[in-house]
C-alpha cells in the first residue's frame, strides 16, 4: 500500500512526498483547466481599451466584461461542495470544462458588449468551479502526505496568471484581434475536456445529498452583492458612495444570514464548523491578508510601468517576469518541504522576502532604475513561491477526505473575496493619492502615452514633475500593500513549523483511486 493509501501512524520512517506518475497526469487536468480560468481574467483586462473602440461603450460599460465574470465565478463557488457530493468531482469537472469552452466561443461572437458581458457570465459559470472542483481532484488523488507538492503544481498557473495574461493579452491584441483573447481558450479547453475524459475517474460516491436551499439563496446572491459593491468603488474612486454601499451592505447581511443558518443547520451549504481546526483557522487568516495584498499589488506594477514609464501592456508584461520566475523556482522546493516538516518556516521566510520586494517600490520613482526594479521583483516572486500554496497547504492537510469538499469550496470563496477586496481598496487608495499629487492630473494617469493624452493636453504641455508626483502616489500605495503583508507575519507565525500529521483514518484512505491507470 502506498503512503497515500496507508495511515499515518502506520509509517516506519519519513513519507514518501514524491508525486508518482498518475498523480502527475490528474495534476495536468487540472492545471489547464486552472490556466484557463485565471488567464482569462488578466487577458480581459488588457483586452478593455480595444472593448470601448469595439463597441463604441465608455470604460464603465467595458469594465463589466470583467464585474459579470467575477460575479457569476462568485454566485456558483458556494456550490462546489454540494455539486461534488451529488454527482462526482469528474462529471462537475467536465460540465465546467464544457461550459467555459462555450462561453469562449460565445465571447468571440459578441456583437455589442451588452452581448459581450452576458457570455463573459456564461464563461465565468464554467470557470467558477474549475479551481475548487481542481482543489478537490488533486487532494484527494495524493492524500494528505502530498498536499504541499500537488498544491504547488497547482500555483504555478495561480502565480504565472497575472504575469503572463499582459504578455499573451497584448500580443493577441497587437498581432490578431480581440476575438483571439477568447478564443485561444477553445482549443486548450478541447485538449483538456478529452484528457480529462480519459484521465479521470467517475467517483464512487454513496450520498447523494439534497441542496441546502435557503443556504444557497443567502450565500451566492450575498457574496455576488458583496463583491459587486466592493468592485464599484474602483469607478466610484470611494467607498462612501450609494452604488458601493448598498449592494456591499446587502451582501454583507445575506453572508452573515447565512453563518448563523449555516452553524445551526445539521447539512448546510457550506460546513464552517471547519473553523474548530485552528491549524485551517490560522491559515485562512493569513491567506485572507497575503491575497489582500498580493492581488492589490499585482494591480499596482503594471499601472507603474505603462503610466509612469510609458511602457506598452506587452513590455509591461515582461517587465514582470521575473517575478514569476523567482515564484517557480521556490514553489517546487516549498511545496515538497512543506509536506515534510510544515508551512510554518517555509511561510515566514517568504513573507520576509515578500516585505524586502513589495518594500522597495516603496520608494519608486519615474526614473528607478529598471535593474533594482525587477531584482526586486525577483526577490517578491521567491517570496510568493515559499507563502501562497504553502498557507493553502495548512488549511487543506489536516482535513479528512470527506471534509475536502467543503475546505476547498471555502479556500476558494475566501481567495476570490479577498483578492477582490486588495483590487478595490489599493485602486481607491491610488486614485486617492493621484487627485492629491501636486498637477491632480489623474484623468492622464493610465493613459500617459503621447497618443493617448487627452485631446486639451499635448504631450509636451505635461512637466516632467507630474511623472515623479505619480510615482510618489504609486509608491505611497505601496506603503499599504507592505504593511499588509507584514501583518500577515501575525498569523502565519503559529502555523505548524512541523509535518502536519494525517488526520485520515484506515477507512478514509482506502479509497478508489482517482486517476486511470
Amino acid at each position: 500500500m502506498t503512503s497515500s493509501s496507508t495511515p499515518a501512524h502506520a509509517h516506519a520512517g519519513p513519507p514518501d512526498t514524491k508525486l508518482d506518475r498518475h498523480i502527475l497526469i490528474v495534476a495536468g487536468v487540472v492545471v489547464l483547466g486552472a490556466i484557463m480560468s485565471i488567464l482569462d481574467v488578466t487577458v480581459v483586462s488588457v483586452a478593455q481599451n480595444t472593448f470601448q473602440q469595439e463597441f463604441g461603450t465608455d470604460a464603465a460599460g467595458a469594465a463589466w466584461t470583467m464585474t459579470g465574470y467575477t460575479l457569476a465565478l462568485a454566485a456558483v463557488i458556494p456550490l462546489s461542495s454540494w455539486a461534488a457530493a451529488r454527482f462526482g468531482t469528474k462529471k462537475v469537472y467536465l460540465t465546467s470544462l464544457v461550459l467555459f469552452v462555450i462561453g469562449s466561443a460565445l465571447c468571440a461572437l459578441a456583437w455589442n458588449i451588452g452581448s459581450l458581458v452576458a457570455f463573459r457570465v456564461v464563461q465565468g459559470l464554467g470557470g467558477g468551479l474549475l479551481m475548487p472542483i481542481g482543489m478537490m481532484i488533486l487532494t484527494k488523488a495524493a492524500g494528505p502526505e502530498r498536499v504541499g507538492s500537488v498544491m504547488a503544481v497547482l500555483g504555478i498557473p495561480m502565480l504565472l496568471g497575472p504575469i503572463a495574461g499582459p504578455i499573451l493579452g497584448g500580443l493577441l491584441i497587437e498581432k490578431a484581434s480581440w476575438h483571439w483573447v477568447f478564443l485561444i481558450n477553445v482549443p486548450i479547453g478541447i485538449v483538456a475536456i478529452i484528457y480529462s475524459w480519459f484521465a479521470l475517474r467517475n467517483d464512487e460516491e454513496t450520498s447523494r445529498p439534497s441542496i441546502d436551499f435557503v443556504g444557497l439563496l443567502l450565500l451566492s446572491p450575498g457574496l455576488a452583492l458583496f463583491l459587486y459593491g466592493i468592485s464599484s468603488s474602483s469607478e466610484a474612486g470611494t467607498f462612501i458612495s450609494a452604488k458601493v454601499l448598498v449592494p456591499a451592505i446587502i451582501g454583507a447581511i445575506l453572508i452573515a444570514g447565512f453563518i448563523w443558518h449555516a452553524l445551526h443547520s445539521d447539512k448546510p451549504l457550506l460546513d464552517l464548523r471547519l473553523f474548530r481546526n485552528p491549524t485551517l483557522t490560522i491559515a485562512v487568516i493569513s491567506m485572507t491578508l497575503f491575497m489582500i495584498a498580493f492581488f492589490g499589488a499585482s494591480l499596482l506594477f503594471p499601472q507603474y510601468f505603462i503610466g509612469v514609464r510609458g511602457e506598452t501592456t506587452l513590455s509591461a508584461g515582461l517587465l514582470l517576469a521575473p517575478q514569476g520566475i523567482g515564484a517557480m523556482l521556490t514553489m517546487p522546493i516549498a511545496g515538497r518541504m512543506t509536506d515534510k516538516i510544515g508551512p510554518g518556516k517555509f511561510v515566514l521566510a517568504g513573507i520576509v522576502l515578500m516585505f524586502l520586494g513589495m518594500g522597495t517600490f516603496v520608494f519608486v520613482g519615474a526614473e528607478t532604475s529598471y535593474l533594482i526594479l525587477c531584482g526586486a521583483l525577483f526577490v517578491q516572486g521567491l517570496g510568493m513561491g515559499m507563502t501562497m500554496m504553502p498557507i493553502m497547504t495548512a488549511a487543506l492537510a489536516t482535513l479528512t477526505n470527506t471534509q475536502v469538499p467543503d475546505g476547498s469550496t471555502l479556500v476558494n470563496v475566501v481567495q476570490q473575496t479577498a483578492s477582490s477586496i486588495g483590487s478595490a481598496v489599493i485602486a481607491v487608495i491610488l486614485a486617492t493619492n493621484l487627485k492629491n499629487a501636486p498637477e491632480g492630473m489623474l484623468a492622464i494617469v493610465s493613459n500617459t502615452a503621447p497618443d493617448k493624452l487627452p485631446a486639451d493636453v499635448p504631450a509636451a504641455a505635461v512637466p516632467p514633475s507630474f511623472f515623479e508626483s505619480a510615482a510618489n502616489a504609486f509608491g505611497s500605495t505601496f506603503v499599504v500593500g507592505t504593511i499588509l503583508i507584514a501583518l500577515t507575519l501575525i498569523p502565519a507565525f503559529f502555523l505548524p513549523r512541523k509535518k502536519i500529521a494525517s488526520p485520515l483514518t484506515e477507512e478514509d484512505m482506502d479509497r478508489a483511486p482517482i486517476v486511470m491507470h
